[in-house]
């Protein structure tokens, strides 16, 4: 990979984005992804013109960024930036938007998928990163999913499980910083609450709002990502909090477990602590093997690695992390951390490196550098 091409070309390419109509922060920022994505095509396939291979891909990044930004926009015109606790207003279009697109003649899966993609905003690369799986067979499931309703009556809504998992994601993907969805995804699971009595229902506006509650302290004064065991808690919203672990609570009591109970259960465990040293790591390990027996999910088993680590030391957590398929989103990552904590920083510094140059978003790739820069810093004479 030369990249000093890269870095001779990447102006180049912004000015043509910007040429184009692109403003220069978002040209910018279509650039880095499509650099991202050079990173990982070229080292085995080199086009024969570099910076018309930059500039295509560059240039589909921005329109599907364009794109997402829209449908963003169309939903929060109808609601406040941040939700507000208390009882749902009446439902709108959106929700039974949702519960069409999981329509009972697909799977699950493809219902998911073409209701991120046609309701929830999201492109499909973003879709594809939610699944774990390339961004060249997600657009194969969700053209499969449109062909398969396109003959079919959208008159029969598909079931809740399928609805909650596209909130979920929505609403992940909206955390996640990339695109704001977040507050929208809590306005539509606050209206599911009001009409279904249902505890994962419940599980999941917990969840949410338990995660919300830090959103303000994800990030530094400087912008940088804050990770949570270095967030200024004093930051974080205490009635939304209160709000999140009053609902949890209810719905475990009813003794219906769930993923989405056991996901608000580990964030409840988070918010309670007063520091990240007097978290109860060993409660939540417990919690994630409830939630791998509920989901038996690779991402589920990832984070409890990560537990095991902080409840039983680094070691076992490395142990752990070894049982796991190394191309999991996030593994390197993880591996850094476990192996700083191990007094290793030589190799925690080059996995913080490689696992940059694996991140999706450039908050967590900036993140992950610094991570790498600190640790080499300390290691100069």
């Amino acid at each position: 990979m030369d990249e000093a091409l890269l870095r001779s070309l990447t102006p180049g390419v912004i000015g043509v984005l910007v040429r184009r109509g692109a403003d220069f922060a978002a040209a910018e920022d279509a650039v880095q992804e499509a650099l991202v994505e050079a990173v990982r095509v070229w080292p085995s396939d080199q086009p024969r013109d570099p910076k018309g291979w930059l500039i295509a891909v560059a240039w589909r990044r921005f329109l599907d960024a364009t794109r997402a930004d829209v449908s963003r926009r169309r939903r929060e015109d109808l609601v406040d930036q941040e939700p507000v606790p208390g009882p749902a207003p009446a439902v709108d279009d959106t929700l039974r938007l949702y519960f069409l697109c999981a329509h009972p003649s697909l799977t699950p899966s493809s219902a998911v998928a073409l209701t991120l993609r046609a309701v929830g905003g999201l492109t499909t690369r973003q879709v594809a990163r939610a699944y774990l799986v390339p961004e060249a067979t997600m657009a194969q499931r969700i053209s499969r999913a449109k062909r398969t309703v396109s003959g079919v009556r959208l008159d029969r809504p598909g079931d809740v499980a399928t609805v909650l998992r596209v909130l979920y994601l929505v609403f992940n993907e909206g955390y996640s910083g990339d695109v704001d969805l977040a507050a929208e995804a809590v306005r539509l699971t606050r209206q599911l609450a009001a009409v279904i009595d249902h505890p994962e229902v419940a599980g999941l506006l917990a969840l949410m709002l338990l995660h919300h509650a830090r959103r303000a302290a994800r990030t530094a004064p400087d912008g940088a990502l804050a990770p949570l065991a270095e967030q200024d808690r004093g930051r974080w919203d205490t009635r939304t909090i209160a709000e999140g672990v009053g609902i949890l609570q209810a719905a475990l009591a009813r003794d219906r477990l769930g993923e989405f109970q056991a996901q608000a259960a580990v964030a409840a465990l988070h918010a309670d602590a007063p520091t990240a040293a007097e978290t109860d790591w060993v409660q939540i390990v417990e919690w994630y093997d409830e939630l791998a027996r509920l989901t038996d999910s690779p991402v589920v088993r990832l984070n409890r690695a990560v537990a095991v680590g902080e409840a039983d030391g680094p070691r076992a957590g490395l142990a752990a992390l070894a049982e796991l398929d190394a191309a999991l989103p996030r593994h390197t990552a993880v591996a850094a951390y476990l192996y700083e904590r191990d007094g290793d920083p030589a190799t925690a510094a080059r996995l913080y490196a490689e696992a940059a140059q694996k991140a999706s978003n450039l908050a967590e790739r900036d993140h992950l550098t610094r991570q790498a820069a600190r640790l080499n810093a300390r290691r100069s004479p």
